[in-house]
């Protein structure tokens, strides 16, 4: 069965700030630590650094090719306003994304973030990368200090709206680097009903706030769902339950599949993620064939094909 993966990120330091690691390095050595894992933060720090050494998706492209996994969607997330020891500008990153776009061919689609406070700025560049780069959609991540029906993100809703491209926001924690008080799905809500034809994707809604994500996506009909992050739920459960209670809602038609590489990498691959999730005994194996369709290419296809980019644009 066709996969799409509509939840990864380039892994490399020039886009995932230092500290952002630094902090969730130090929750996973607490976790570590309680089972009588003994080791150290640096150690684990090293380990880490070392699964964030892929700037041009190489090592992604093959295991994407290894799992099955036709096409990912590459969330180019805005830390630079917060996280001062980002490496590069926000348009740096946008070039940087650019570059992999070329380097593969067909094989990604990148959503490009962007920082309401940079204002204007932010606003032309955002615009640009739809018009000019071939980027098909944006990417919101309110732990870096803002709600997502802030005002002053409106102008970027307009701009989706006229493209018709989609918004991918994170839902729930995140490294302890950021703020965890402004991603609680039901902050969406305003911007979703003053923006209905504005398609919103809850990144980690099968793992974070399931209760509330499944809400708003039964009852929303703009708002939608991603099962990334899954990955955390299998190191507490020993398998993918949380994506098998989700697809168990009656919204297949508004869950989408993600696995937030190279968050989970020292967890394993996309192989067994895929397998985890779509393997004949993975948490969807009990779903019809059409409900297993949507979740893993077919509702973040329908949101993608209705974008409305320049042709020169389009990847």
């Amino acid at each position: 069965m066709r996969i799409i993966d509509a939840h990864c990120h380039i892994a490399s330091l020039d886009h995932i700030p230092r500290s952002f690691v630094e902090g969730a390095v130090g929750n996973i050595h607490a976790h570590l630590e309680a089972q009588g894992i003994r080791t150290t933060k640096e150690k684990l720090t090293t380990v880490y650094l070392a699964k964030l050494e892929d700037p041009l998706c190489d090592a992604l492209v093959a295991e994407m090719d290894a799992a099955g996994i036709e096409k990912s969607v590459l969330l180019a997330a805005d830390f630079t306003h917060q996280l001062r020891d980002s490496r590069l500008t926000i348009a740096e990153t946008y070039a940087a994304h650019r570059v992999v776009l070329a380097r593969h061919p067909g094989r990604f689609v990148v959503f490009g973030g962007m920082d309401p406070r940079w204002g204007k700025d932010g606003v032309d560049l955002f615009e640009q990368s739809l018009r000019e780069f071939g980027f098909r959609g944006f990417k919101l991540y309110p732990p870096t200090g803002f709600s997502p029906s802030d005002p002053s993100l409106y102008p970027f809703y307009e701009i989706c709206r006229d493209y018709r491209v989609p918004v991918t926001v994170h839902i729930g924690p995140t490294s302890p680097a950021l703020s965890f008080k402004h991603a609680y799905p039901f902050l969406l809500d305003e911007a979703a009903q003053a923006f209905p034809e504005v398609n919103f994707i809850m990144a980690h809604g099968a793992v974070s706030f399931v209760e509330e994500c499944a809400m708003l996506c039964a009852f929303r009909p703009n708002v939608y769902m991603d099962i990334s992050a899954f990955q955390s739920a299998m190191r507490r459960d020993g398998n993918a339950g949380a994506v098998r209670s989700a697809a168990l809602r009656g919204i297949n038609h508004k869950i989408i599949f993600g696995t937030d590489w190279p968050v989970f990498r020292l967890q394993g691959d996309q192989p067994s993620f895929v397998d985890a999730v779509a393997g004949d005994e993975g948490a969807l194996a009990q779903l019809s064939v059409n409900d297993q369709r949507l979740i893993l290419h077919g509702n973040i296809e329908r949101l993608l094909a209705q974008a409305r980019v320049p042709a020169a644009a389009a990847n």
